[in-house]
């Protein structure tokens, strides 16, 4: 049983580093995009570069909850570290939220304007 939470927790860690990644990734592709289109013929907007890096950011920190969860579900389940996870998942979530209605302009759970 012990080689399966090195393993696992192995796994955890693969998981938060494929997060981290996530975000630096995204937000090279969104700099890089932006940088070149402005020499470009037809120039995209800052609010466009916001967006995308936004959307980096919201699939990193998904991926870093997900990898937070394995980790502790691992270790020993004390009261601290539930706590632990759970302020991390709430903070993450206030971020999730916050990042989505500046990227998007709307909560998660309004309707999308028709048109």
């Amino acid at each position: 049983m012990e080689e399966a939470k090195i393993y696992i927790d192995y796994v955890a860690r693969i998981i938060e580093i494929i997060g981290v990644l996530t975000i630096f990734a995204g937000a090279v592709i969104a700099l890089v995009k932006f940088i070149f289109s402005i020499q470009g013929t037809n120039p995209r907007s800052y609010k466009i570069l916001k967006q995308e890096l936004g959307k980096a950011i919201l699939l990193g920190l998904e991926i870093l909850v997900a990898g937070d969860i394995i980790a502790t579900v691992v270790t020993e389940p004390t009261i601290d570290r539930l706590l632990a996870l759970g302020l991390i998942v709430l903070i993450r979530t206030f971020l999730s939220i916050s990042i989505q209605v500046e990227v998007e302009g709307k909560f998660p759970w309004q309707k999308k304007e028709e048109i």
